[in-house]
């Protein structure tokens, strides 16, 4: 089983920047894809980022220019720098990840992490 990690969230300042990463555990198979959803308290689990293994990304256009996803220098990585943050970009913020490619890349993948609480305070 599968089972991802994240860290990095936390408290800061609207326009201010934060770094997640999420790393995978308990697998040997390399994930093809992995990415980044976020839910707001009250709201509906939404697309905020993901990328394949050739660096092929799609991103959520509320994020646009404001966050970049990678994959990390180690296997089975993924971070997400967030910069100029909204107070509205509060939210848990989850890791997803898949290990074979998928036609749509914004669909999530069968593992997901535990969540990094994200808030920005006005």
């Amino acid at each position: 089983q599968v089972q991802l990690v994240e860290s990095g969230g936390g408290l800061v300042q609207a326009g201010g920047s934060l770094r997640l990463s999420c790393a995978a555990s308990r697998t040997v198979v390399t994930l093809n894809t992995m990415g980044w959803y976020r839910q707001a308290p009250g709201k509906q689990r939404e697309l905020v980022a993901r990328v394949n293994s050739i660096s092929s990304h799609v991103y959520a256009d509320y994020v646009k220019g404001r966050f970049t996803i990678s994959r990390g220098n180690a296997k089975n990585t993924v971070d997400l720098q967030m910069n100029d943050l909204k107070p509205e970009y509060t939210a848990d913020y989850y890791c997803d990840a898949a290990v074979r490619s998928a036609i749509n890349l914004a669909q999530a993948g069968a593992y997901w992490g535990q969540g990094t609480q994200v808030t920005v305070s006005p």
